[in-house]
């Protein structure tokens, strides 16, 4: 389905690959990082933006709806108990009806990142030599 390799050599820069792409993770300077790249919390917010994008986008084309630039705006938060929250929101650059925008929520809600991240991802850890 997916597969990625990070590299680490150094501190907490972080090589990540998958396929031909290369980018960097890293921690800011006030964490002890070197701030050359986005923390790992702004990557998975930048995963779930793009992936609801991409179905927003899909989806509008398939419907022959001009919806215009997508932007979606991503917050973590952590509330009471340490529970995390993401605050997602949408905006178009095209007017759109009441029911375009029940039907795009709609859309947002079941893209596949967002799935996975509403039900939980099971996490198996092993050492390989």
């Amino acid at each position: 389905m997916a597969h990625v390799t990070v590299i680490c050599e150094h501190k907490f820069a972080q090589q990540i690959v998958a396929g031909h792409h290369r980018w960097t993770a890293d921690e800011p300077t006030a964490a002890g990082g070197s701030d050359t790249g986005p923390t790992p919390y702004e990557l998975l917010l930048g995963s779930l933006g793009a992936c609801t994008a991409m179905t927003l986008r899909a989806f509008a084309l398939r419907s022959e709806w001009e919806i215009g630039k997508i932007t979606v705006g991503l917050r973590l938060t952590r509330g009471p108990g340490g529970i995390e929250r993401i605050e997602r929101r949408l905006s178009f650059g095209k007017p759109l009806s009441d029911a375009q925008r029940a039907r795009l929520l709609e859309i947002a809600e079941s893209t596949p990142v967002t799935q996975a991240l509403m039900r939980g991802v099971e996490i198996r850890s092993s050492i390989v030599d």
